[in-house]
């Protein structure tokens, strides 16, 4: 019970780093299109990139640990 309570709130939390990272990119890159300039993340953009991977690692933990109990 405990388990799935904390893998909605964190698919939940998953969810919104994933819409407020798409947020900032342009909207030819989202449908398909090309980006012809590097830029490397920085501030916030990196501190929500690196939470999201964070996240996804721990909804695949507890996703694995809910079917295991």
């Amino acid at each position: 019970m405990i388990i799935t309570v904390v893998e909605m709130l964190i698919g939940i939390l998953l969810i919104v780093s994933i819409i407020l990272q798409q947020r900032g990119t342009q909207a030819g890159v989202v449908f398909g299109g090309s980006s012809q300039t590097y830029r490397s993340k920085k501030g916030i953009e990196k501190v929500l990139f690196y939470s999201t991977i964070t996240l996804a690692g721990l909804f695949a933990g507890f996703s694995i640990l809910g079917a295991l109990i």
